[in-house]
């Protein structure tokens, strides 16, 4: 289940947070067979997924995490390292994101019943937004966005989330080397646990000029000298 549109970006990012691709050159093509079905061909030489990889369902637009086999193979996926990733971003840089990422949302301002993920830079540039009844996919449709364009891995960006910050998402800005993920509702304590052993800043209930930080608050200051 999701929201038509960006159905290219969904399937690449889906592919790449699952950790079965890593760049578009893996990818020879994707096509839409119908309106709910995508044939993805991988490039010659690309390594076809094993069976540690394997998913139990199919994609939705709820929780992924109990379909996996074991949490534990979530965390060893991970090609990027974000401890590494020195971008500051100024906490009044990051209280005006929310209201950035609803301005851009035009489906939402017409519905009210959809959710957003968007990609900024650490200044407050917004470089990609996407929506989807669900939020794993509005995730996977910016990040996929990010592969095809050749931009992963996201160093020194934000992502940012209209709803909560679950464990499965901060799995996905993992994959795309996001050093920054913030909420504007709660997360869950496995997604900061998550955030806290990969070294990325994991930021929850950011509304209006208040935020909790959770992991790596180094992040949230401006740069030294």
């Amino acid at each position: 289940m999701r929201t038509p549109g960006d159905d290219i970006d969904l399937t690449a990012g889906f592919l790449a947070t699952e950790g079965l691709v890593r760049s578009p050159d893996d990818l020879s093509q994707i096509k839409m067979c119908d309106d709910h079905v995508a044939d993805v061909t991988l490039a010659p030489g690309a390594s076809p997924p094993g069976e540690r990889m394997r998913r139990n369902f199919i994609t939705t637009s709820a929780c992924g995490v109990c379909g996996k086999e074991s949490i534990e193979a979530i965390r060893v996926r991970a090609c990027y390292d974000v401890s590494a990733d020195q971008v500051r971003v100024a906490p009044g840089v990051l209280a005006g994101l929310p209201g950035r990422l609803r301005d851009a949302q035009r489906v939402f301002a017409s519905t009210g019943g959809l959710h957003a993920a968007g990609i900024f830079t650490a200044d407050g540039t917004l470089l990609a937004l996407r929506e989807d009844v669900g939020r794993h996919n509005a995730v996977d449709k910016v990040i996929g966005w990010a592969l095809r364009g050749q931009r992963l891995p996201l160093t020194g960006c934000v992502l940012l989330v209209s709803g909560r910050a679950s464990f499965e998402l901060t799995q996905k800005a993992l994959m795309a080397g996001l050093p920054m993920l913030a909420a504007v509702s709660a997360p869950s304590s496995l997604a900061a646990e998550l955030a806290e052993e990969s070294g990325m800043t994991l930021v929850g209930f950011l509304r209006g000029s208040s935020m909790n930080v959770y992991t790596a608050p180094h992040r949230l200051a401006a740069r030294p000298g």
